[in-house]
């Protein structure tokens, strides 16, 4: 009797409820601060969020690196951590679980992602060489114009537009690509930089069909296809729900099939793979490899640990099995739309489609009144930590940073403030939380000015940079 009741009340409704597939076993307290207390941490932050101390945050939405919670199986494998210096068994359990899942060959452990950026760019790239990629990330751009190499934009045109909602806007222009290999010639171009889901353009994500396609083109070109494997979880569902063909697959095969077309991947383990600090490289080619393990003992550590704890290489081993469990992916990217379908209620500006990472405010529609160069995305995220304790971040142009060449900074189309949703942190209420506060900040958004940038570190300035209100 209970049953038919619940299921008469969701076709009368016209939805059924989800709920996360985990039950909380341990909280960590958090507090509102003052209003007071949130504008003398910002001020003290230079209004730059990342400055910001992690105990004045009420709800972190910074990023979602690093700051997933570990389930009770990756906690009681820490436990198992074997710190020998050379040939820990975590190091063996860890290469197994990237080959059954990812399907390289070769491992290289890093202590974490831009570790395994920095491997792979000083590997494959010579000065005057030219990588071309979907959209650049910040890291990734960096760690190749510090090999001597020059990024080049290939993605698809939609990706720049935050109001298109083609499914795979994180998809490679063949065009572009191949006019780009026409131009400097292929010997020129090292690898084509693939990343799923891309995170500058919203978390939109890659088609199965256009890494197929991307494969065939490079092979004719003999260049190889390196993927950043950071959130291709996300992806893989997103293609299981999108694509024909897939809908019933699971993330697991969807997540191999995709790799199967690539040479090789670095990752950043702080996402997909559930654990708090971590990153590898995988490859297939020999050569590449022997590579990179003369350059993680330089750089990062042996072979074996590449600046890892034998404890939190068994966690990744462990979280990347979790990670492809398709009531996981389901639900963490249900969490994401949640938020995002409350904001799209409200008219509130953001990228669609919503990605599978976080919720993309386009500040550049949101503060219409604010020009680029007083860095309306960073303003926006100050704003919401004045108002309700909730950490953001800009990706704009303050992350897009300086053209090496001319000095001037590059004006990207898409000036974007990211709410990043932590994996199996927070709940439902949160998120209303969250959304509430953009909706008084986009309340107020006439009143809002921008900001000047009072202190700009060398590399990255996103990182460090400081900031103040205009007048």
């Amino acid at each position: 009797m209970t049953t038919h009741k619940y299921r008469t009340m969701g076709q009368q409704f016209g939805r059924r409820s989800w709920a996360e597939p985990w039950k909380i076993k341990m909280v960590e307290p958090i507090r509102m601060m003052s209003a007071e207390e949130r504008q003398r941490a910002l001020d003290e932050a230079g209004y730059n969020t990342f400055l910001i101390r992690s105990e004045d945050v009420y709800i972190d939405l910074l990023t979602d690196s690093g700051t997933s919670a570990m389930s009770d199986r990756q906690w009681a494998g820490l436990m198992l951590g074997d710190e020998a210096y050379a040939g820990s068994r975590n190091y063996y359990h860890l290469e197994e679980a990237i080959r059954k899942y990812y399907g390289y060959r070769h491992i290289v452990p890093a202590h974490q992602g831009r570790g395994a950026e920095h491997l792979i760019s000083r590997a494959l790239i010579q000065p005057g060489d030219v990588i071309p990629g979907n959209m650049y990330f910040t890291t990734t751009r960096l760690h190749q114009e510090l090999a001597g190499g020059t990024f080049a934009d290939v993605i698809v045109d939609e990706a720049h537009d935050p109001s298109s909602r083609s499914p795979f806007k994180g998809n490679v222009d063949l065009d572009k690509l191949k006019a780009l290999i026409e131009k400097v010639g292929a010997k020129k171009i090292p690898y084509v930089s693939l990343a799923g889901t891309v995170n500058m353009a919203g978390g939109q994500p890659v088609s199965m069909a256009n890494v197929k396609a991307l494969r065939a083109l490079c092979d004719g070109y003999g260049i190889p296809v390196y993927l950043d494997a950071t959130r291709m979880a996300e992806n893989a569902f997103f293609i299981q729900e999108q694509e024909e063909g897939y809908r019933d697959k699971s993330i697991a095969e969807i997540l191999r099939e995709f790799c199967s077309y690539t040479a090789g991947a670095w990752m950043s383990a702080k996402k997909d793979n559930l654990v708090n600090i971590g990153g590898w490289l995988a490859v297939n080619d020999e050569r590449v490899a022997e590579k990179a393990r003369n350059l993680v003992v330089v750089y990062e550590g042996l072979q074996t640990y590449g600046g890892m704890a034998g404890r939190d290489m068994e966690a990744v081993a462990i979280g990347i099995g979790e990670m492809v469990e398709d009531d996981h992916i389901r639900s963490r990217v249900q969490q994401v739309r949640y938020l995002g379908q409350l904001l799209l209620d409200w008219e509130i500006p953001i990228v669609e489609p919503i990605g599978g990472h976080a919720i993309f405010l386009n500040a550049r529609e949101f503060y219409d009144h604010i020009p680029q160069d007083q860095f309306p995305a960073q303003t926006l995220a100050a704003q919401l930590y004045l108002d309700s304790g909730v950490r953001s971040m800009e990706r704009g142009v303050v992350s897009a940073g300086r053209d090496p060449r001319t000095g001037d900074h590059r004006y990207p189309r898409l000036e974007l403030t990211r709410l990043t949703i932590p994996r199996r942190v927070y709940t439902q209420a949160h998120m209303d939380v969250v959304a509430e506060s953009v909706k008084i900040v986009y309340d107020a958004r006439r009143e809002t000015k921008g900001m000047n940038m009072v202190y700009e570190p060398e590399y990255l300035r996103f990182f460090q940079a400081r900031f103040r209100p205009i007048d």
